[in-house]
């Protein structure tokens, strides 16, 4: 899984990604996130230039994680 964040009209926001489904329905469910809310979009690997099978959550407010100490605070 990884986090890519983003602001969105103002509003910090982030994708939580993965390609095992079952890991991020688990992480949502967790949080109370209703699994009908989890998006499937295939992403290129840039390894390989081919699209893999990939799914994210849509996050804002207490969902995003806190950053880690001495990452970078960029968006």
């Amino acid at each position: 899984m990884w986090l890519h964040r983003f602001v969105l009209d103002g509003r910090p926001m982030a994708h939580l990604v993965s390609s095992d489904k079952a890991r991020l329905l688990e992480w949502g469910r967790e949080r109370g996130l209703d699994p009908r809310w989890i998006q499937y979009k295939p992403l290129k690997d840039p390894r390989t230039g081919e699209r893999a099978p990939m799914w994210h959550w849509d996050l804002e407010g207490a969902l995003i994680p806190p950053r880690a100490a001495g990452s970078p605070a960029t968006s």
